[in-house]
């Protein structure tokens, strides 16, 4: 089930492989101003996620209508991807997002411009309250989302606000594509450029800024905001090449006033007559060819709520409406949002229940026009159904979510929340559609037609959107286990693979904390969020089995939870009562002394008698396994809640300590002695996280790893001599936006260190050695081969072959080319381009290459091929054979 998620400084709440090239975000500026020049990474790293392939809400998926393959898909606080279609799979574009703009990775519009299919522009900002300190902003790209420059608007966007299923909000006139239209939140109206999305104006002459909000009476802010101009649709018959387009519709969040239209290019605005009322419109598609508009209605905003929907179909000729809706209203118990027409044969027409949370979603076809519809799935006796599909999930096996529900739910679900839904213009055998977890899809829909089954699968690979409360790696075990929002948590015993299934026995639908036995890594607990039952589960193998505890009275969520060195003993401070302690795994608890409700806790990592707590400036220790705390005399500690601190491995009594607000301390903060006193790092202005991973070689210490500001830079840094220096080891086009919940090496990787995002997944990165580990002889092989070419780019596929006598484990290519060709996207591999010279790295999953063995890339790329090919090739710095 999908939750509302915040950011947790904010309110204190709670393969995905990174292919082709690293986008660029340049500074802030109304017109192509040169990108901002920050310090360069002083390491160089590798960056991926550890793959979970999908896990949060995608409220929108658009496709070029003048390319095939192309696509976009915009997700509510992960950013946006695009489609890669030689390895179908997603590439994220807003990586460059930095930690003080984390509201831009909040998609709320998405445009893909078919006249100029290199041109793309996202609608960012996540809250229009004051969850998100700054203004939203139109970002518009010139090579795919490559890179990308932005203009800040006068107001906020909601990216994570209700209502944000709706849409598309962004939109780009077909005839005349200077020209893009924005549909705004807050009673903002409508807005325009006449500039490619560099400079907008609000529409003046629109009339209706929306009036509807899901709750007026939400002191928040969150749940009060009116949902505004919802989205634009352009009429093409309307229009020649270079003009603006005459017929313009646009949404309203208004029951009353639902669907405007402009005849003039949007000088003037009328409200359609006729229209139906009593009903939000969720989407307008427009059929030019038969001169159709198809709208889906709702009786409230999405994507968790609505009871009632309705289908219509609105002849644009002759002003007429038909109730085209597949069911009667009165037996309506949801809303519709996804709608789709297929290009290819206009009279089809498909749309969802959005919010037909039980038993499932349902999704509806038309060949004519409305007229006439079929369903997904029907019950035939009931409580038994007949589904035209297959689900098969065998790619995202968790999607099933371990469960086994009696009919007529299934699982794996249809889906939920499926306000994203799309025919490929091109392929009317392609649809995809967005869920609260993942996008699915099939590549044979007109099945769906002849009464033949048609398989459903995700259609998720690289899109990547969890957002990462806790994360752990054990000295033995699995590699990395983690606390995610609304799919509770992962054990990675590969990180190049899904796991088979999330955290169950209980299943949390968030897990909040988690933490194993420094001496004992096969014990570990995790605390969370759970509609009914414990909030607290242990496990005795590592995190791969669970059983669940017992709830201290009062207990209402998940809060922190800590086990000491041996795993004897666990302390909890859970949401609704105070901290509480354990010795018999949670059987029963006895409430912890000295220390207040809320406190965040942690153990030693030597000591098992030994736990610390932290809370409102103090610091408590307990030297009785959690029974009683006492609060330590250190002082100049943040005032506030805003820290994260963890206990050094292999000594007893030594903490490191990280956290603060602009309006207090801020910083990094290390004590040897229980914590008894503190010492503030120096060099460090702001840290929010603290880990801990393998030392460096030669080294005794531990390494260090935090997300902080040091030396005026926001980053990722590494310490390899106990917080003496640091280097930054991500780098400008790597930043994911918020990074503060969590941050951990690995203890047997050096270097290796996994970050915890809200909204990009867990990314972990691992230092990029130029010699990726070859055979010193440099013995290899290149075949390098153009497949297509158009215009002003091409398609090139390039074979690796190891002709050495020992294997690789990891590789760099490196060439130059000969003219001024570009790499727009790669994929099967990581690169970076610098002027004429490129360096291709391995994705992870394909280092590993034996003798004898091959590996393959291919890339896009813009300008003219050269007449020849690059002239040479080589791998750790020594030449290939070409051929």
């Amino acid at each position: 089930m999908r939750r509302t998620r915040v950011l947790t400084a904010v309110l204190a709440l709670a393969a995905g492989l990174l292919a082709g090239g690293p986008p660029a975000l340049a500074a802030d500026a109304p017109d192509p101003a040169p990108a901002a020049v920050s310090k360069p990474a002083a390491d160089t790293y590798t960056w991926r996620n550890a793959r979970i392939d999908g896990g949060g809400f995608v409220p929108g998926i658009v496709f070029n209508r003048g390319e095939p393959g192309l696509a976009y898909a915009r997700t509510d606080i992960g950013g946006a991807y695009r489609w890669q279609e030689p390895t179908k799979s997603w590439i994220p574009l807003l990586d460059p997002v930095g930690w003080d703009d984390w509201g831009h990775t909040g998609v709320v519009g998405i445009a893909s411009d078919s006249a100029d299919p290199d041109r793309v522009y996202a609608a960012v900002g996540t809250y229009t309250n004051d969850w998100d300190p700054g203004n939203g902003a139109v970002m518009r790209s010139a090579d795919r989302g490559t890179s990308w420059r932005k203009t800040v608007l006068p107001f906020k966007l909601g990216g994570n606000m209700p209502g944000r299923g709706m849409g598309e909000r962004l939109a780009v006139d077909p005839h005349d594509n200077d020209v893009l239209y924005l549909g705004a939140p807050s009673g903002h109206g409508l807005w325009r450029s006449t500039d490619a999305g560099v400079t907008w104006s609000k529409v003046t002459s629109f009339p209706n800024p929306g009036n509807y909000a899901e709750d007026p009476d939400d002191a928040s802010g969150y749940a009060s905001d009116n949902q505004g101009v919802v989205w634009v649709t352009f009429d093409e018959s309307t229009g020649t090449a270079g003009s603006p387009t005459r017929t313009v519709y646009v949404g309203v969040a208004d029951k009353e006033n639902a669907v405007y239209r402009s005849t003039d290019a949007g000088a003037t605005w009328e409200r359609l007559a006729g229209q139906p009322t009593g009903y939000l419109a969720h989407k307008g598609v427009l059929d030019a060819e038969n001169g159709h508009l198809y709208l889906a209605y709702s009786d409230t905003g999405g994507p968790y709520d609505g009871g009632k929907g309705r289908l219509y179909r609105y002849a644009t000729v002759t002003g007429t409406w038909t109730d085209i809706s597949p069911v009667a209203e009165a037996d309506t118990y949801f809303g519709f949002s996804g709608l789709t027409v297929d290009r290819q044969n206009p009279g089809t027409v498909m749309a969802t229940a959005y919010s037909s949370w039980w038993p499932d979603t349902q999704i509806f076809r038309s060949t004519d026009s409305g007229a006439t519809w079929t369903q997904a799935w029907r019950y035939t006796s009931y409580p038994q159904r007949e589904n035209r599909y297959v689900m098969d999930v065998s790619s995202s096996p968790w999607l099933t979510w371990g469960a086994t529900p009696s009919p007529p739910e299934q699982t794996p679900k249809l889906g939920w929340m499926t306000e994203a839904l799309e025919i490929d213009p091109f392929d009317p055998d392609r649809m995809m559609y967005g869920t609260g977890a993942t996008v699915y899809g099939t590549e044979e829909l007109t099945n769906w037609d002849d009464d033949t089954p048609f398989t459903i699968r995700p259609m998720v690979r690289g899109l990547e959107e969890t957002a990462v409360l806790d994360l752990a790696s054990p000295p033995s075990g699995a590699p990395l286990l983690s606390a995610l929002g609304d799919i509770g948590g992962f054990r990675h015993t590969d990180l190049t693979k899904v796991p088979s299934m999330m955290f169950t026995g209980p299943n949390f639908t968030s897990t909040t904390s988690l933490d194993f036995a420094e001496s004992d890594p096969d014990t570990v607990v995790r605390v969370g969020q759970v509609d009914a039952g414990p909030h607290i589960a242990f496990s005795t193998d590592n995190g791969a089995t669970w059983s669940p505890g017992t709830d201290p009275s009062g207990v209402s969520g998940g809060g922190t939870v800590a086990a000491s060195a041996d795993g004897g003993r666990f302390v909890w401070s859970p949401e609704g009562a105070g901290v509480h302690h354990t010795g018999d795994s949670g059987a029963s608890w006895s409430a912890s002394g000295g220390i207040p409700a809320g406190a965040i806790v942690e153990s030693d990592r030597k000591d098992p008698d030994t736990f610390y707590g932290f809370t409102s400036g103090r610091f408590y220790v307990s030297r009785d396994g959690g029974a009683t705390f006492e609060a330590s005399p250190a002082t100049g500690l943040p005032a506030g809640d805003s820290v994260r601190f963890k206990a050094l491995p292999g000594t007893a009594g030594e903490i490191w300590l990280a956290g603060g607000t602009t309006d207090g301390p801020y910083g990094l903060w290390h004590s040897t002695d229980f914590g008894q006193t503190f010492t503030e790092v120096p060099g460090v202005d702001e840290a929010d996280t603290v880990g801990f991973g393998k030392a460096a070689p030669g080294a005794s210490y531990p390494t260090l790893f935090t997300s902080a500001r040091i030396d005026g830079v926001r980053g990722i840094y590494r310490s390899t001599d106990a917080g003496a220096n640091w280097v930054r080891v991500n780098d400008d086009a790597h930043q994911w936006g918020w990074t503060g919940a969590a941050i951990t090496g690995d203890p047997r990787v050096f270097g290796r260190v996994y970050v915890a995002t809200n909204g990009r997944g867990v990314v972990y990165g691992d230092p990029a050695d130029p010699g990726g580990g070859t055979d010193p002889s440099g013995a290899c092989e290149v075949a390098y081969r153009v497949t297509n070419t158009w215009g002003d780019g091409f398609q090139a596929d390039v074979r690796l072959t190891n002709t050495g006598t020992t294997p690789w484990d990891g590789w760099s290519l490196t060439w130059s080319f000969a003219g001024g060709e570009r790499i727009a996207q790669l994929w099967n591999g990581a690169h970076a381009q610098s002027g004429r010279a490129v360096t291709v790295r391995d994705a992870g999953w394909n280092g590993r290459v034996a003798p004898g063995g091959s590996v393959s890339f291919g890339f896009t790329a813009s300008g003219a091929p050269a007449d020849a090919r690059p002239a040479a090739f080589a791998v750790g710095g020594k030449d290939c054979a070409v051929r």
